[in-house]
């Protein structure tokens, strides 16, 4: 009709990616910290051990020796297939023997980059604020694995860069390079998909979590029965990255299936998105029951209802990867024969005792991943915090005191509790294995003794948390440094001043060693007294301060 305006067709809603880049580039702008601490603490590793194993392994006959780590059934478990060590050079040593320890990292900061960036953000309802402009539906998670594309991309430049740097031979310096950065973007996709199905930031890195630690067994299982690994291992994307060979007879294509994974694992994302509503996940929380038991009441019970689900997710863990290893001590003993002074200095200095070493190096590998759960747990605790979720709680009879020491206090039980059990589980495999029954005592005390060195890290972040919240992430890089010093601070020739900075080597390897007594009082003192001054700081800071 004359003077109406013709009609247009209007879409019912933005297009699915609309913002995308500027969401990035605010991502990119809150993570301006965090993930250049991240790379650059990661290829730092590459420049460290460019620079020092040259000083360490000065011989071609060193090289050799060092290199039957990587070779044995110890070494498939705790590195990888040792490619590259028949002719050992340092560029193979880094590879295979270290290699394995930057697709972790790699892995973590994906892990942790995704969920802050989707699940974090909806839950805290700043992504219901950013939805209600002209932003599509999946332009947040489009935004998020962008940031962790530009950020594995640079890691892998920056990894391959600091073996240039350390003046190592630059081969397959990009190779191996790429094999660390698509190995945190299988994991970035992996959590892509679990932060759709839980509605908790803590669940969903938990779950992602799991699958890593899924993938480190199975390539571990299927590395340590075949020298090169087996089809077991191929069922590991970690696996993906170590079959490229690097410095061996370097191969692009295994990066290939880790490229169908991202596409194939990201396109499942997408879907999951559609079917679930803005801050909900696919798996709905259970419906709580409208009257609360008795045994609720109290702080430490709504601590320990808050972890039950972290505790038993890592208890089951655990639990499997302890009865795989144990299970295989059989197999253990019977690769002890002509063993380099090297490896035995790793496993604990006496290759007469190599079990009980092995015993003592399992028991540190698994507090490490116990001291993995309690720095998430205090991390759940300024969760807690930033969601509002604290506010309810505090104001109501419940003090600063009892809410801050309930938490750290129910996640050190947890520790005492995952130590205990993995023990027990360990020494019951190894017993059988071995048909010696006594493992299952001394497998028990070897995890247990290191209570006090989990706790100190606990302690350290607790203290964080009270004082500096947002600076909770260094604890990681103690972390970091007594995991590398741990395993293979023996053969890196160390200042004594250097290994006293990580409070797991004061801790005694059982059942080779004896109980070091003060060193456990000590650190049990310097624990509490952490603890005691991270709650002053807590009390005297503003609740949600930075």
């Amino acid at each position: 009709m004359p003077g109406v305006a013709p009609h247009r067709r209007v879409s019912p809603r933005p297009q699915a990616l609309v913002g995308t880049l500027i969401l990035a580039r605010f991502f990119l702008r809150r993570d301006r910290v965090k993930l250049p601490a991240w790379i650059l603490g990661i290829a730092l590793m590459g420049l460290y051990y460019g620079s020092a194993l040259p000083q360490i392994y000065q011989t071609e006959d060193d090289l050799r020796a060092v290199s039957q780590f990587g070779r044995g059934v110890v070494g498939a478990l705790l590195s990888g297939p040792g490619y590259g060590l028949a002719d050992p050079s340092v560029e193979s040593l880094i590879v295979a023997i270290y290699g394995l320890y930057f697709l972790l990292l790699a892995a973590l900061m994906n892990i942790l980059l995704v969920s802050r960036h989707t699940r974090v953000e909806e839950q805290n309802g700043r992504a219901e604020l950013v939805r209600a402009d002209v932003v599509g539906r999946h332009a947040q998670l489009t935004a998020a694995l962008l940031v962790a594309v530009v950020a594995d991309l640079i890691l892998a430049l920056a990894v391959a860069g600091s073996i240039a740097a350390a003046g190592l031979a630059t081969d397959d310096a990009l190779l191996f390079g790429a094999s660390v950065g698509m190995a945190g973007l299988v994991f970035a996709a992996v959590t892509a998909v679990t932060v759709q199905i839980t509605a908790y930031s803590r669940a969903a890195a938990g779950l992602s979590g799991a699958i890593l630690g899924l993938a480190y067994v199975l390539r571990a299982a299927g590395d340590a029965m075949r020298e090169g690994g087996s089809a077991l291992s191929w069922l590991s994307p970690l696996a993906w990255s170590q079959q490229t060979r690097a410095y061996a007879d370097g191969r692009w294509w295994p990066l290939g299936l880790s490229v169908v994974f991202v596409v194939v694992t990201v396109a499942v994302a997408y879907v999951l998105s559609t079917r679930r509503d803005l801050g909900a996940g696919l798996v709905p929380p259970r419906p709580g029951s409208p009257h609360a038991p008795r045994w609720l009441n109290s702080p430490s019970a709504l601590a320990f209802r808050l972890q039950r689900a972290g505790l038993i997710g890592w208890g089951c863990a655990l639990i499997a990867s302890s009865a795989l290893y144990g299970g295989i001590g059989n197999s253990i003993v019977a690769s002890f024969e002509d063993l380099p002074d090297q490896l035995v200095e790793v496993m604990g200095g006496d290759a007469s005792r190599m079990l009980d070493g092995y015993v003592g190096t399992m028991a540190l590998f698994d507090a490490l991943l116990i001291t993995v759960f309690v720095i998430l747990g205090v991390g759940g605790l300024r969760g807690e915090e930033t969601r509002g979720r604290a506010d309810p709680v505090l104001a109501t009879a419940v003090g600063r005191r009892a809410w801050y020491f309930a938490n750290i206090g129910v996640t050190a039980l947890g520790a005492v509790l995952l130590l205990l059990v993995t023990g027990l589980v360990f020494g019951l495999s190894t017993a059988l294995s071995v048909g010696d029954g006594g493992y299952v005592w001394a497998a028990t005390a070897a995890h247990l003794v290191y209570l006090p060195a989990v706790l100190v890290v606990l302690a350290v972040a607790a203290l964080l948390y009270g004082v500096a919240p947002r600076a909770i992430g260094a604890t990681w890089a103690l972390f970091g440094f007594a995991m590398v010093l741990g395993f293979f601070g023996a053969i890196m020739d160390l200042p004594g001043w250097v290994h006293d900075l990580s409070p797991f080597e004061h801790i005694a390897r059982l059942p080779m060693d004896t109980v070091r007594w003060p060193a456990l009082w000590w650190l049990t003192v310097f624990a509490g007294a952490a603890a005691a001054l991270g709650f002053l700081g807590f009390r005297r800071r503003d609740v949600h301060s930075k």
